[in-house]
């Protein structure tokens, strides 16, 4: 089972958290990067987003190292852990409470178990957080764990030392400080007792393991802080969590050739343009609709035809599509896959409905992956609220 330790976290001195933190680095672009980065000096996608430059990721190792200089970040005087607690509704309005701790999350082999993929990833070309983590000795961003473990949304109840709060769209995001040994003795053993499924942060985690091996080459040793990574854990419960889709784009294929390979597998029934109320009905009658530039059709699965295949949309839409020439692109809103297909942008578009709780505990369980970017896990952690040294 893992380890998950506390440590000396780096926190901003300011009490303007919302000036500083930022949302994680893969979601943002150039506009958002520009919007933070004006909202304060110190905002740290001035650290998290080098300049595109060959000189960028040097000046964000220098940026760190002086704010640390001039206590813009200060260390915890002792190791601790953090309690993160996110309140907000989902896209059905009921509310929801999460709460996770984040600390140094052990980095296992590939398949050694005990952290744990739960879908299978595309593949990344860009080393870029693999060169932002060397350059700076340091975990920004935390990669997303749900521990399969029972009891740890109940030790995470009491609060901690209360070190600021953010609202912004609609979720409000609170951090307090953890560092008395007796609880947080509780809280690594309750995490260390069960495998964690990666929920969100593939990429980072095995870059972890890259910088990990880099520094036990370098030193010969494995006590290092590489080898844990920053982390917030959750207890894998429904009544916390909210996952929506990632729908599917397509190119590479002509709207009819694509509409031709699905019927072969889906019944297809002429729609409406889908709103809101459609992606709920999708789950309250169970189907996906086909998107053309000015078409709409409801999927439905043709009796039998995927008996064998695991009950997952991007599973049936891997096995309808197997041999067919279409790219398949990803993208979680309704308006952005609306958007990509009217604009032409894409070819045509297939809304699927998201992955229960439940059936990501028995992928973890059963030690299955599922299908790429089955999962989007909301609200999105905030980067900066916690920085993790690894020198």
């Amino acid at each position: 089972m893992p380890r998950f330790r506390p440590f000396r976290a780096l926190r901003y001195a300011a009490d303007d958290l919302a000036a500083v933190v930022a949302p994680p680095y893969d979601v943002l672009d150039a506009d958002d990067v520009a919007a933070l980065a004006a909202r304060s000096a110190h905002n740290v996608v001035r650290v998290d987003v080098p300049t595109q430059d060959e000189d960028g990721y040097r000046r964000s190792a220098e940026l760190l190292a002086r704010w640390r200089r001039e206590g813009v970040l200060v260390a915890d005087p002792r190791p601790s852990f953090t309690l993160y607690r996110m309140r907000f509704s989902d896209h059905t309005g009921a509310a929801r409470d999460l709460v996770g701790v984040l600390g140094g999350l052990e980095v296992v082999d590939e398949g050694a178990g005990g952290v744990l993929p739960h879908e299978r990833t595309t593949p990344k070309a860009s080393t870029d957080r693999l060169d932002l983590t060397r350059a700076t000795a340091a975990n920004l961003s935390p990669v997303w764990g749900l521990s399969l473990a029972t009891g740890l949304t109940a030790l995470l109840r009491e609060p901690g030392e209360p070190l600021g709060s953010v609202e912004e769209d609609g979720v409000r995001h609170l951090v307090e400080r953890v560092d008395d040994p007796d609880r947080v003795a509780a809280i690594a053993a309750v995490v260390a007792a069960d495998d964690v499924l990666v929920a969100d942060g593939h990429h980072r985690y095995a870059i972890s393991r890259t910088y990990r091996d880099e520094v036990r080459a370098a030193t010969g040793r494995r006590d290092t802080r590489a080898e844990e990574t920053l982390a917030f854990v959750s207890e894998l419960v429904p009544e916390q969590l909210s996952v929506a889709a990632i729908h599917r784009l397509y190119d590479d294929v002509t709207p009819a050739a694509l509409r031709a390979a699905l019927e072969r597998w889906f019944v297809l029934e002429p729609a409406p343009r889908p709103d809101p109320g459609t992606l709920a009905a999708m789950q309250r009658e169970g189907f996906l609709v086909l998107l053309e530039g000015g078409a709409a059709w409801r999927l439905r699965p043709r009796p039998g035809a995927f008996d064998g295949v695991r009950a997952l949309d991007g599973a049936w839409l891997e096995t309808a599509l197997a041999g067919s020439p279409a790219a398949v692109r990803y993208q979680h809103g309704l308006a952005e896959t609306l958007a990509a297909v009217e604009s032409g942008t894409a070819a045509a578009a297939v809304l699927i409905r998201p992955v229960g709780i439940t059936e990501i505990e028995r992928t973890a369980r059963e030690g299955l992956l599922m299908p790429p970017k089955s999962t989007f896990f909301t609200p999105k952690l905030k980067t900066g609220l916690v920085v993790r040294p690894l020198g």
